[in-house]
């Protein structure tokens, strides 16, 4: 792997380019990643022992899986691969997403909650046809991916060239840039979903708008249409189970004008859901509609229709289509057609909805209704309110949007790629596998607090595929998200786990990595998650059984961690009073881990923390640092409350666990991996400093507990090793290295670098005033996963040095927005806004959409700039 720095970047300054910004991951169409890379790269000859008990557990439990017709949380056996295609997904949170290619395919499809199909759609397309004087003279389909089924729509001109397209993404908004020369039109498709920090009504709708502008540049007048259309389904079997029907409409929008189009209507395992496509008329823009056609068969009754007329043969007919028989399936048709005058611009919009507002989980014991029927109460066959209300909306979303970027992306103080990441990474909060749920009442998992009763119920996968939602160990970096732009979710999703925490589920577990038995859910500790998809979330936790997590370290420790957190950032003293009473559960039920009474938490030699295959014994900097910042906070919240008996035990148990922390994990240039007397007992841990991260994020900062010297050099160790060391310190920070710069090579984790955690460390060096320093090591993460590997908009979990990746699409990546809450509270003046002359990333002026091929650096990537220093100004 080559990884590059600022000097050799391969992303070159860009030019302005109207109507788009400046700052987000843009391609060209034409653009292919050249690495090759490989999921989960096999351990080390020393390493694979410890792993064969394992592996022969799994395969079982693999096998009783597939029998029972469902699938195992982690599914060793049929891994993601690696596809570098995507781009900004579509929809807003909770509610299912769809996923859209740069060069314009849909493929990604979560309509079940929590469940993907990985799938290009060959028959959800957009088409432009141009006529002159009453005759065709262009016509193609919108989309450049490569074709695998080519015997369906064979009528359709799939042959746009990729040479003369831009992709753009700044989530939750894309652009698409077609430009086609020999009539000198340009097409700008602009994408946008309803994301919206702090409203949580609008940003939980199935629905995206596609708002096109089309650019005559031409001597002569031009008609032009786009033409959306869109089959059932998923491109899976279930789209051939039968019984899809379809249904035009006709729905008032705004003002005069109406939403035109078609609904598609098919069950899911018995779960309603309709599909919306529709187009805005107009006094200018003229909408027709073809209710059904064959996705399967050659195209003709669509294409020639287009070419011949520039329309579609209008069915406007509120009759239902009759439905299909098994091993059929439907798509529709809406086209938009306009006159655009010579010089001029003309516009058309289009909306697509699902409606699938009542929801199950595989185990079908309840059913959950959607956030977003909140708004719209529909039994499933609404997608055409929740067009029309797009069309209506989508202007609005778009200012609220801007309004909540637009600092950011003006700061003339942080780096380009920035601007970028802390927007793209963040499409993992609505493609995450999420779900936002109003509660069930009268279930046996129904929650009394009122915060969850008003917001709802949230919950996304620790990834695509570590299929299990609200992964405790590994939110703990990504809540910073939730807080920062929706807290009520934090807080709800908070309140779910201290519900947790006293109850026991004694179902019988065989934990896989050792093969002992035990219990679902143990009294007094914070589950590992919060269940599977395929099974009932919040009813049964703990889909994880590699290991038993009721010992884990690090999960009660994090749960304190967040609640003050959070409270130190809403200020909401009943969800304190709330919290406390459990989490002086945890400290009690914590302290049997101090095995030798030094009060200082001791790990067990086995897997206990999130690095679940490298292990740590004894005290430990990740562990130990995190018990000493939860007693800190415990303190803190006593003190708060008036409980001044509490407050002085835990003042108590504090100090002498600091005592003990110094002594057996400070070695003078930074903390020990653990007190051990293994071969890594002394290795550079990349996140020893876990604990102090999150006390000053919560402004807790105690001198006393973690000297700012002894926090300096620690960094400043990871830093020359863990960043430094690896591809000239553009890599990101590998987990472990030895004391002098070489991997650890213990476990397949020391030598991985963890998205998350590189994130979480530039989080904590910028808290610590080492601002270029922290961007550079976020920076190198970025430039791996979205400029070198091809892994944008499906971030892992882990790469390593051999181009290897592990857990596609993951949730910790999203503790990049720690950066953004570590620049917030301790440098604001990092986020001033520029000049205008400072805003563009290049001083050559601005360029129209027609000088897209001047816009790319040498291997087609952009991913916003290259790692500027951070104060350059």
């Amino acid at each position: 792997m080559q990884c590059v720095g600022p000097d050799e970047s391969p992303t070159t300054p860009r030019k302005h380019i109207a109507g788009l910004p400046d700052f987000g991951w843009r391609v060209p169409f034409t653009y292919e990643c050249s690495v090759k890379c490989v999921p989960f790269s096999k351990p080390r000859l020393g390493q694979i022992p410890q792993y064969v008990g394992l592996g022969l557990r799994y395969a079982k439990f693999w096998i009783q899986k597939k029998r029972q017709g469902r699938r195992p949380f982690i599914d060793h056996l049929n891994q993601m691969k690696h596809k570098p295609i995507y781009g900004c997904p579509l929809g807003g949170i909770g509610s299912g997403t769809i996923g859209r290619g740069y060069r314009g395919e849909f493929c990604r499809f979560q309509m079940v909650p929590g469940l993907y199909n990985y799938h290009v759609v060959e028959a959800d397309q957009f088409i432009v046809n141009i006529r002159k004087q009453g005759q065709t003279v262009y016509q193609k389909v919108l989309s450049c991916a490569p074709r695998k089924k080519k015997k369906a729509l064979r009528s359709w001109d799939f042959s746009f060239p990729p040479e003369n397209g831009l992709y753009h993404a700044l989530y939750p908004r894309a652009w698409s840039i077609y430009h086609i020369p020999e009539h000198k039109v340009t097409l700008v498709c602009k994408q946008i979903s309803p994301v919206l920090p702090h409203d949580y009504l609008e940003t939980s709708l199935p629905a995206a708008a596609f708002v096109w502008e089309i650019s005559n540049e031409s001597t002569e007048d031009i008609e032009v249409s786009l033409t959306f259309t869109f089959k059932n389904g998923e491109g899976t079997k279930q789209d051939k189970a039968g019984g899809v029907w379809s249904q035009a409409f006709s729905t008032a929008c705004d003002g005069d004008h109406e939403a035109k189009g078609v609904m598609i209507h098919q069950e899911f395992k018995g779960m309603k859901c309709s599909y919306g496509i529709s187009a805005k008329a107009t006094d200018a823009v003229d909408v027709t509609v073809k209710t059904e056609f064959n996705p399967r068969g050659s195209g003709s009754e669509v294409w020639n229709s287009l070419q011949n007329k520039g329309h579609l043969d209008t069915e406007l007919s509120s009759d239902p289509s009759p439905p299909t028989s098994k091993g059929q399936e439907l798509a529709s048709a809406v086209c938009a057609m306009t006159n655009v005058s010579r010089g001029a611009k003309g516009h058309c919009e289009f909306s697509l909805s699902w409606d699938m507002p009542k929801v199950q989980f595989a185990s079908r014991e309840n059913m959950y209704t959607r956030r977003y029927a909140r708004m719209f109460d529909t039994d499933g066959t609404g997608a055409s309110i929740l067009c029309a209300y797009t069309l209506r909306s989508y202007p609005s979303w778009e200012q609220k949007i801007e309004e909540w970027q637009t600092p950011i992306l003006q700061s003339s103080s942080i780096p380009a790629w920035y601007k970028s990441a802390i927007f793209n990474e963040l499409y993992f909060v609505s493609d995450g596998g999420t779900v936002w749920i109003e509660p069930v009442k009268g279930c046996k998992t129904e929650s009394h607090h009122s915060t969850v009763q008003e917001y709802g119920r949230f919950a996304y996968l620790e990834g695509q595929e570590y299929r299990m939602f609200n992964t405790y160990d590994v939110h703990h970096y990504s809540s910073f998200a939730l807080l920062m732009l929706w807290p009520k979710l934090q807080i709800s999703l908070q309140y779910d786990y201290g519900d947790t925490v006293t109850l026991e589920d004694s179902e019988g577990v065989k934990f896989l990595m050792n093969g002992v038995n035990g219990i679902r859910k143990v009294a007094n500790c914070i589950p590992h998650d919060i269940g599977d998809p395929e099974d009932e979330p919040w009813k049964r936790v703990n889909a994880y059984n590699i290991h038993p997590t009721d010992d884990w370290k690090d999960l009660n420790l994090k749960f304190i961690l967040q609640v003050y957190r959070d409270f130190s950032a809403t200020k909401d003293t009943d969800y304190l009073n709330c919290m406390y009473p459990k989490c002086k559960v945890l400290v009690e039920s914590s302290k049997v881990w101090d095995t030798d009474g030094d009060g200082l938490i001791d790990n067990g030699g086995y897997a206990d923390q999130t690095f679940d295959a490298w292990v740590m014994k004894g005290a430990s900097a990740y562990c130990g640092g995190m018990w000493l910042a939860a007693l800190r906070m415990m303190v803190e919240m006593a003190k708060q409350l008036g409980i001044s008996e509490d407050q002085e035990l835990y003042q108590g148990m504090l100090d002498q666990g600091h005592d003990s922390f110094e002594k057996k994990i400070w070695n003078g240039s930074y903390y020990n991996y653990d007190s051990s007397t293994s071969g890594h007992h002394d290795s550079v841990m990349a996140d020893q400093l876990a604990g102090q991260w999150f006390l000053k994020a919560s402004d807790l900062q105690d001198d006393k507990l973690f000297p700012p010297d002894h926090i300096q050099k620690a960094l400043s160790a990871i830093y020359k090793n863990n960043v430094l060391g690896f591809q000239g310190g553009y890599m990101g920070a590998i987990n472990g290295t030895r004391p002098d710069g070489s991997m650890d090579l213990s476990s397949p984790q020391s030598e991985e670098f963890w998205t998350g955690i590189t994130y979480a460390l530039a989080a904590t060096m910028i808290q610590e005033g080492m601002i270029e320093e922290g961007f550079r090591t976020a920076y190198g993460a970025h430039h791996v996963c979205w400029e070198v590997l091809g892994l944008h908009f499906q971030t892992p979990e882990a790469y390593t040095l051999n181009q290897g990746y592990r857990s596609l699409a993951y949730m910790r990546p999203l503790a990049i927005w720690a950066i953004q809450w570590a620049l917030e509270k301790f440098h604001p003046h990092l986020l001033q806004a520029a000049s205008r002359g400072a805003e563009k990333t290049s001083g050559d002026g601005d360029c129209t959409v027609s000088d897209v091929h001047l816009n790319i650096g040498a291997n087609g990537v952009d991913g916003g700039g290259g790692p500027e220093a951070a104060a350059a100004d």
